[in-house]
Parts: C-alpha cells; structure tokens; sequence
C-alpha cells in the first residue's frame, strides 16, 4: 500500500487522485491545496466515487516551505497539478524529502531546471519526472510507442486538442484548465524537430486544416509551445522530424492572433494612468469567464502519426469524452488519468532514480497496456 500525494485540488488534481486511489494501491491519497475548501471538495468527490474514506484534504500553500515540505515528508510519491511556474520549487522539497514527484508541466524551460536536479535527485533515491500530462506527456508516450513499432522512424507529428462538444462563442473553446496554462500556449516559440537539428518556431503559425473522426470533422491546427518538451533532444540522433499542433474549431487561432499581435499576451508591464499593467493579466481576467462553460460535456482528441522514408506510417489515434458516470471531464481523464499511471509507476519503483524526461524513463509498452483499464481507447492503425 502507497502513500500518494496530490499538490492541487483542481479538475485534473482530482482526476489523478481518483485513479491513484482505484488503481495504484493507495493506502490513502492526500489533496493538499491552499485552498482547503477546495481540498475538502476533491477529497469528498474522489470518496463518494471510491465509496471508502481513502481521500484527505490538506491545507498546503506551495509558497511556505516549512508547510510544503511537512506534507510531502510522510508520502511515497506525489502529482504536482499546481501551474507550472511553481514545480521547481516543488521538486526540490521533494528531493529534501525524499518524495518522488510527476508534474503536468507545460512549459520546458522550468522542465530543463527541474533536471538540472538530477544528481540530486538520484544521489536521494528519488524520482522526477515532468511534463506527465496529456500533452506534453501521454501524446510524447504514444510517439515512444509508436517509434518502437516502424522501422528507421524518420519522423512524428502530433495533433492534440482539448473541444467542447457544443462550440460557444466568442472563441469556440470551453477553458479546461488554468488559464496560465492556456496562454503560455499561445505566446512564444515552439522546440520542433526539424532536418534532424532542433530549432525554434513562433506559436500560432503553421496553420493546417485536418480531418478528424466525427463528431469533429474539419477542424484546424497549429503550433503551441511546450506540447514536445525535451523529446526534440532526445530524439535528434533518431528522427529528422518531430512537432505538434493544437487542434482548435476553424476560426479559433485567427482570433487568438490578433490579440497576441496586439500584445495582449505581452508579460511586459505597460503604464495605464500612471499604473503598472502587465497585458497577460488584463487577457486573463476579461476573457476566462467568456470561455467558461464548467458544465458543458468536451471532447480530447489526440493523433500521433510516425512515418519513414519508405512510406510506411502508422497512426495511433483516441477520441475521449465527458464520462457521465464519474462525472469527469474528457480533459480531466486524459490529463489527471496519464499523470497519475507515472506516479504510481514512481511508488512501484518502475523508474529509475534521478531528475529525466518522460520518454528516456517512462516504459512505453507497460505504460500503453494500462490506459485500456481506465476506458482511454487507443486506435492504431496505418494510413
């Protein structure tokens, strides 16, 4: 029986907590956020599906490092689902705790300093491994996969993207996790494979129109940061090509790149009336009520395609939806659900220690074979 731990009781912290709790072998799975109300309400939630009391909420603010730290010091391993900017300072109380820890990540420059801890890490007995969500995480799993399974692999595109099932205006999108998140999506430059060099490419470009099984149809893509992580490093000696695109409804990215070239997801304070504004923030607060729509059902699509020069490819494809049943949300099983497979993967001890990227440590094929027990559907098949 494992201890587990979850830093952030939000959609996707309860979704992992849910799943630590029916398959990874909990003795108990603490929820610990600053927000106790909302610790409280996750906990209750993850008990009332489990029908046992194996959930408990814990005050923890990841700012006071005398309380974050007497919170991990109990546990085995624990899920980081706070937003991104503060998993550094998580991992390293947890490698003074000697606490292994997953995060959802999303952004590589905070990946690349959490495994800049890796001596650290590995001379505790600990485990880090970032970036274990949907993407990045379970579609970077699934190109591990899938490159495992053509020979002399020269390349993999990947098509992702989190859709309401009844589109709203103003942007067509219902928000399904931490605004922050979204955004650092949208702003800076992309790390893509190309010509087997990394290198760098604007977020919002590369616009493609792509076919998707129903009810989706026709829907577009295009570059977002953070979605391949370190995979281009680790694979440069591999492929000539590795990127991927978020899938939106038509329409949405034109709209999101006209506020971005207007600077409104500028992090640069501008002055307003003799007032220090930084644009992001003002985005943040006028848009996310827009895009709101908590009870509204969703869709996750994800496709990773893996080609070589002989013309065989082969694609590996989930569509995922609202589960009315537990009453979580298509981006909360196939965020929360994947993160939370690595956690338990870190108590079992099925990965070494130290501070390293998911796809040098995470066994693909083991990984693979138990999404099916959590009703994540996965199609392969050439193309």
């Amino acid at each position: 029986m494992f201890k587990y731990g979850v830093l952030g009781g939000g959609r996707q912290g309860t979704a992992a907590a849910y799943d630590l709790a029916r398959f990874g072998g909990a003795e108990y799975v603490s929820i610990g956020d600053a927000d106790f109300g909302r610790a409280a309400r996750s906990a209750e939630k993850v008990n009332d599906l489990m029908e046992r009391e194996v959930a408990v909420p814990a005050r923890v603010d990841v700012t006071d490092e005398g309380a974050l730290r007497r919170w991990l010091a109990p546990l085995d391993a624990i899920l980081s689902a706070v937003p991104y900017y503060l998993n550094l300072r998580v991992a390293q109380a947890c490698i003074d705790e000697g606490t292994s820890m997953a995060d959802l990540g999303g952004n590589t420059d905070v990946v690349r300093s959490e495994l800049a801890l890796h001596e650290k890490a590995a001379a505790a007995g600990v485990s880090i491994v970032p970036d274990c969500g949907l993407m990045p995480g379970l579609g970077n799993i699934l190109a591990v996969y899938g490159i495992g399974k053509v020979e002399n692999p020269k390349w993999v595109h990947i098509y992702v993207g989190g859709l309401p099932q009844d589109p709203k205006p103003p942007l067509n999108y219902k928000l399904s996790f931490n605004i922050e998140g979204l955004t650092n999506e949208y702003a800076g430059d992309a790390v893509i494979l190309r010509e087997g060099k990394v290198t760098t490419v604007p977020a919002l470009s590369e616009l493609e129109m792509v076919d998707l099984p129903e009810p989706l149809g026709r829907c577009e893509a295009f570059i977002t940061t953070g979605g391949t992580s370190t995979v281009p490093w680790s694979l440069a000696d591999r492929l000539d090509e590795y990127w991927e695109k978020t899938v939106r409804y038509p329409g949405h990215r034109d709209q999101i790149k006209l506020f971005a070239d207007a600077g409104f997801l500028g992090l640069d304070p501008v002055e307003v009336d003799g007032k220090e504004i930084v644009p992001r923030d003002v985005f943040h607060r006028l848009i996310a009520p827009l895009i709101t729509f908590d009870e509204d059902p969703d869709i996750v699509v994800l496709r990773v395609e893996v080609g070589n020069d002989d013309g065989l490819k082969l694609r590996l494809e989930m569509l995922d939806f609202y589960d009315p049943e537990t009453g979580f949300m298509s981006m909360e099983r196939t965020t929360g659900f994947p993160a939370a497979m690595v956690v338990e993967m870190l108590a079992k001890g099925e990965v070494p220690a130290g501070a390293r990227p998911l796809e040098e440590v995470i066994p693909a094929e083991l990984y693979v074979s138990r999404l099916a027990d959590r009703g994540l559907e996965l199609r392969e098949m050439a193309f």
